[in-house]
């Protein structure tokens, strides 16, 4: 493992002249997005977030309407090592219960590497992880769902050859009140549950308008309809913070531009917060109201759009040192 994370900070300091090229663009774009968008959320052509960031006794900031509230998450000089190397050292970071947060940075910067250490999927080697204020040592990953994180993935991870129903229902495991004995007799509480999972998936299916999917095959859905499933299946767990890695991998402006609705309304509709690693800097300035920057493993940058699209360290670590 050390020598493909090496690997990969090899190809990252190495950068070719088209990934420059393709984040000028993409600065350039987001940009002029903040200055002269629209409000409304029906397109790639709106302003980012006006959110009110203040700052905390943490030397953090949160969205204003969280500041009275105790973060969803909290991480303390979080890091982990593979060998020699630190893939992630000293991060901290704290997000509001209802903030919709990002996590930026080069390839190979450690940004999948923070998700899997939140979800215990790594075991952190050193640091801190608060969860609604509960410490999260000594969880695994099936504790840690149930405590309140899911997440989605930068490749699709669905049961393709299930029903799009049945892979939200897996999505409501941490949601089963029935026994094995109850199961396997067809007991009444058995029945019971099933008819509550049923019209729990529908109802979760009806957020993303695939209410009309249930009984197809997840694997025949377009792209993007299953980029959607995932997602759905990701708030069946009834998380209070929902991870997405990279959602809008893949998907074209229109689905990006659904994508980014659906992620406010998430948000607003399930009062939770949303913490996104995503390269499409459109979506990020568009809906993120705080983001952090992560380069070889460290916190370079955080702060509001507006601050990290000016920030010269973040210039830098996409685009080089200039000369």
């Amino acid at each position: 493992m050390s020598r493909d994370v090496k690997g990969t900070y090899r190809a990252q300091s190495n950068r070719e002249e088209d990934v420059k090229g393709t984040y000028k663009a993409q600065s350039a774009a987001a940009g002029a997005t903040s200055a002269a968008g629209s409000e409304t959320h029906g397109g790639r052509g709106r302003r980012g977030p006006t959110t009110r960031m203040v700052p905390v006794p943490s030397q953090s900031i949160v969205p204003e309407r969280d500041a009275d509230k105790s973060p969803i998450l909290e991480c303390r000089h979080l890091g982990i090592d593979f060998g020699g190397l630190r893939a992630v050292d000293d991060f901290n970071l704290m997000i509001g219960r209802t903030e919709i947060a990002g996590l930026i940075g080069p390839n190979g910067a450690g940004k999948t590497t923070v998700f899997n250490l939140l979800t215990k999927v790594y075991a952190p080697t050193r640091g801190t992880i608060l969860l609604d204020g509960v410490d999260t040592a000594g969880m695994d990953t099936p504790k840690v769902s149930q405590a309140g994180i899911a997440r989605t993935f930068q490749n699709i991870r669905l049961f393709d050859s299930l029903t799009v129903e049945d892979n939200v229902r897996i999505g409501l495991h941490n949601q089963i009140q029935c026994g094995m004995w109850s199961g396997m007799l067809r007991l009444p509480r058995h029945w019971v549950s099933e008819k509550e999972f049923h019209d729990k998936s529908l109802e979760l299916l009806d957020v993303f308008g695939m209410a009309g999917n249930a009984d197809d095959i997840a694997g025949s859905l377009p792209y993007g309809a299953q980029r959607r499933l995932e997602i759905v299946r990701a708030l069946a767990t009834n998380p209070k913070l929902l991870l997405l890695d990279e959602p809008a991998a893949g998907m074209n402006p229109s689905e990006t531009a659904e994508l980014m609705d659906n992620i406010v309304r998430i948000r607003d509709m399930f009062n939770i917060a949303v913490l996104l690693i995503e390269h499409d800097m459109d979506l990020v300035m568009g809906i993120c109201e705080g983001i952090a920057v992560l380069n070889f493993g460290k916190i370079i940058a955080k702060g509001t759009p507006a601050e990290i699209q000016s920030n010269p360290q973040v210039i830098e670590a996409y685009l080089g040192k200039q000369d």
